[in-house]
């Protein structure tokens, strides 16, 4: 079983940056397509980047697009999100999970897919 712990988040004003981290316990965190979501306040949980197995494939929401940068370290069993140039658009819970098979996944955007959510971070960006 993977459980996943992110950290990272924090305030910044717009036009900012931070780097998300997303540590995952367990032996077989290399086998799974990894993604980051957001929750903001009163609206449901939303797709943001997401990772293959080996990083050969990432994908994006439009709205992070040329501004987040998803990556992995398998050897720490660890995948980050480096957001740069922040908006307050972008103040949200940040959660990392894994898809929900191993071996498949990349391109999978809808939460429903994924598990073994992490407890999340706060990002507030201020304008």
């Amino acid at each position: 079983q993977v459980q996943l712990v992110e950290s990272g988040g924090g305030l910044v004003q717009a036009g900012g940056s931070l780097r998300l981290s997303c540590a995952a316990s367990g032996r077989t965190f290399s086998s799974y397509t990894m993604g980051w979501f957001r929750q903001a306040p009163g609206k449901e949980r939303e797709f943001v980047a997401g990772i293959s197995l080996t990083s050969t494939s990432t994908y994006y929401t439009d709205s992070v697009k040329g501004r987040f940068t998803i990556s992995r370290d398998n050897a720490k069993n660890t995948v980050y999100l480096q957001m740069n140039s922040l908006i307050p658009e972008d103040t949200a819970v940040y959660y990392c999970a894994k898809y929900k098979s191993v071996f498949g996944g990349i391109g999978r955007r809808n939460p429903k897919d994924f598990d073994s959510w992490g407890q999340g971070t706060q990002v507030t960006v201020s304008s």
